[in-house]
């Protein structure tokens, strides 16, 4: 393995485009985009402010970084550095500040939630969302890039509103049967919405894309509920992640408990494995005599195969397949016991899909790029 050199950075701000090619570091108010084969530097930007948020847009031709003190977002192009958008939210201010699937788009949360602010860099057009809820997961683009799920919340009730990306138009409006509404998530496929209450509730409900009910699941009652919620890539699983330290997968036919694993204190079971710390080393695929101590499920994410991952706190990670392996009689056992060919070696890897939205197909046809912005000077808010 080889190592580079060390490069300044600011507030872990490091993001690789998602083509692949290219590197983007902030340091304090700069910009420096390199090459990823050769770590050269290929552009280098000078911001109003220290940046704290820097994102990418889909095509990998502009990069966003938010300034949010000053509630200022500059939008910098990859082929034309001449090129530059300045957006200023004023006196309303700035909370979080994202890209829309098709690169086109920013939409900009301002303080205190009051709205979302969508700004167009081709047609200098800008579309208001009013009453967005302050949840981690209120905003979703389903994979294709064709709608925009938000989570909002009026006179003290929740409600789901999905809106065309193409023209930001309300499609529907529908309200959850939540106390407090703590997240959305759009399948895979993007036929289905999955909403779940609050931690002081366990609720996850099932909404179709016109804004039925299809299915609601509580696991049990007078506890901590749910923790995490991840769609499988097929989208056919659900799984949930809660407070008592199991994680239940939801088939998508009957939105019923396929099956349950749980994420004891101590790991003994042979066909889990564990990366084990620092102070219990050699603990691993082989032996099932040495338990692992693990902690609580703090996150859970698919692999490309129908096996889940639980995240737990100091860099534990388990992983369990939804079909048991099968038994070897004792008579036919090798000499030399082996690992469960269904599962990786001790070593930790990343999943290949994490849990969030994921955006996918073009909203806004792409133009050339030299010719798509259309912005010449900084944009203003009217």
């Amino acid at each position: 393995m080889n190592f580079s050199e060390v490069f300044k950075l600011s507030n872990q701000l490091c993001k690789f485009s998602p083509d692949g090619k290219y590197l983007a570091s902030c340091v304090q108010y700069r910009l420096v985009v390199r090459e990823v084969n050769s770590l050269q530097i290929l552009r280098l930007y000078t911001c109003l402010d220290q940046v704290q948020h820097v994102e990418w847009s889909a095509d990998s031709l502009f990069i966003l970084c938010a300034m949010y003190k000053r509630g200022l977002v500059q939008v910098w192009s990859l082929e034309q550095p001449e090129w530059h958008c300045r957006i200023d939210e004023g006196s309303a201010g700035l909370v979080a500040s994202c890209w829309s699937p098709d690169g086109r788009h920013v939409l900009n949360t301002t303080e205190f939630h009051l709205r979302v602010t969508v700004w167009s860099l081709c047609t200098k057009s800008v579309s208001y969302i009013k009453y967005p809820k302050a949840c981690p997961q209120g905003i979703t683009f389903s994979r294709d890039g064709r709608y925009l799920a938000l989570a909002e919340r009026r006179d003290c009730k929740d409600y789901v509103s999905i809106f065309v990306c193409s023209d930001w138009q309300l499609l529907r409006h529908f309200d959850t049967d939540t106390q407090d509404l703590a997240g959305i998530e759009w399948a895979p496929n993007g036929c289905v919405l999955a909403a779940w209450d609050t931690c002081l509730e366990y609720k996850v409900l099932l909404y179709s894309l016109d804004g039925r009910l299809l299915a609601a699941y509580c696991a049990y009652e007078w506890s901590l509920g749910i923790k995490a919620v991840a769609w499988s890539p097929s989208s056919q699983f659900l799984a949930v992640g809660s407070y008592d330290g199991k994680v239940r997968i939801l088939n998508h036919v009957t939105w019923k408990v396929l099956t349950e694993f749980g994420h004891p204190a101590a790991v003994s079971d042979p066909r889990v494995v564990s990366r084990a710390p620092e102070q219990h080393r050699g603990a691993g695929c082989g032996d099932a005599g040495s338990p692992v101590t693990v902690a609580k499920v703090t996150d859970v994410s698919w692999d490309t195969l129908p096996v889940a991952w639980f995240s737990c706190p100091h860099s534990h990670r388990v992983q369990s397949s939804i079909s048991p392996a099968p038994r070897v009689h004792p008579r036919a056992a090798p000499a030399v016991r082996a690992c469960p060919p269904a599962l990786s070696s001790g070593r930790s890897r990343q999943p290949a899909l994490s849990t969030g939205a994921r955006a996918g197909g073009l909203c806004v046809p792409r133009a050339h790029p030299r010719a798509a912005p259309a912005l010449s000077g900084p944009v203003r808010q009217r």
